[in-house]
């Protein structure tokens, strides 16, 4: 028997989750960044193992670059190599947390020449996104303080609102701005974006091209990240997510991991709240795959989302919105859980099937022999990695 109507495979067709171009480079724990076989070199084999993630799923049409990890030559013709392998650019990721100019901060800076590098990176990002056709900014801030007294916390909040602004003020009409936040890491004491709250103030400052991203990592244990995108929905400041996992802290594990349960949560109010197949809601994926293979790593963060959205669409709506209303308190969480429990996975595979995919991708992928091709062919040169 098909658990999955003809009408919730149609809502699937709309899936697409960007995957982030760094979780195909080296990356690990603050001890040690573990290297692999055939690891991209450049951002034009990156794109070249995120465009395998797409050709077995169909689920992740676009690619987002990290600037100045991601910088070429010639943007033109990196956004060609993309789409002649079915896929495209996607948001545009910028750093200020690698420089030394930018340990007390790079946008909340005290000194104006220190802003004023931190601001001329952001409008070279706005530069690039004209030649790659992305549409989003994305900014996270490392910046904070450690100590009480260190920093005068009122004044970083008038800085950073200065510093955006001016970024704002240089994104083309179709341009957006998102930005992200973070509880803490690397500041411990204050940092200076730490919650939906302080991004929601900022960006609704700025104007309507200004968005919230919400990292399902960047929050304190505990904390309801639901109830956090049902509100920013409701406020239209939802602009996209970063997906992924962890047990802890900020552990950037493939998504799902930890608490599928969580993550099935979560799609429920991004589909509650018309967050889903939503143009203006942006599907990411923020990982790194320290010790497991990174393309089957990106395939098997991409169908984790894909079986919980599954799921999540099989919520018996007008039977929960009748419980709720009576105050059916058991009635409606079993209508909740009885979605959760769904086993989708033989549906999504017979669809997968019917659409050219293959049923497994992870078990195609393994088959298909690229992993053992490009350990062979990329050899020499400087693998990628944090900061490369």
């Amino acid at each position: 028997m098909s658990t999955l109507t003809p009408e919730i495979l149609g809502e699937l067709e709309h899936q697409a989750i960007e995957l982030p171009s760094w979780a195909f480079g080296n990356s690990g724990t603050r001890f040690k960044v573990f290297s692999t076989p055939g690891t991209p070199r450049d951002p034009f084999e990156k794109i070249a193992d995120a465009a395998q993630v797409n050709r077995y799923t169909h689920l992740s049409p676009t690619v987002a670059l990290h600037i100045p990890w991601d910088k070429v030559d010639n943007y033109i013709r990196l956004r060609a190599y993309a789409e002649d392998l079915g896929v495209s650019l996607g948001t545009v990721n910028s750093n200020t947390f690698q420089d030394d100019d930018y340990k007390f901060g790079a946008l909340t800076h005290e000194d104006a020449a220190v802003r004023r590098k931190a601001i001329d990176h952001h409008l070279e990002c706005i530069e690039i996104m004209h030649q790659t056709g992305s549409r989003d900014l994305k900014i996270w801030l490392a910046e904070g303080s450690n100590y009480p007294g260190q920093a005068d916390l009122r004044g970083r909040q008038d800085r950073l609102h200065e510093s955006l602004s001016e970024i704002y003020a240089g994104l083309g009409d179709e341009q957006r701005l998102v930005l992200e936040y973070k509880f803490f890491e690397p500041a411990f004491y204050h940092t200076d974006v730490p919650d939906w709250g302080t991004s929601y103030v900022q960006v609704a400052a700025l104007g309507d091209k200004a968005m919230v991203c919400l990292d399902t990592g960047h929050h304190a244990p505990g904390t309801n990240i639901e109830f956090i995108v049902m509100q920013l929905l409701r406020l239209g400041k939802l602009g996209s997510f970063d997906f992924n996992s962890r047990f802890y802290a900020d552990d950037d594990l493939i998504v799902g991991a930890a608490d599928p349960f969580q993550l099935f949560r979560i799609l429920y109010e991004v589909i509650r709240g018309g967050g889903y197949a939503n143009p203006d809601v942006a599907f990411m994926l923020d990982q790194c795959h320290n010790i497991e293979d990174k393309i089957p790593g990106q395939i098997r963060s991409v169908l984790n989302v894909q079986e919980m959205t599954a799921r999540a669409l099989s919520i018996d709506t007008e039977a929960l919105a009748a419980a709720q209303k009576s105050g059916d308190v058991l009635g409606a969480n079993a209508i909740f859980m009885d979605a959760f429990y769904t086993d989708v996975r033989p549906d999504l595979a017979a669809w997968r099937e019917s659409r050219g995919l293959p049923a497994d991708p992870m078990a195609a992928f393994a088959a298909s022999g690229y992993l053992q091709r490009i350990a062979e062919e990329r050899v020499g040169g400087v693998q990628a990695g944090w900061g490369a």
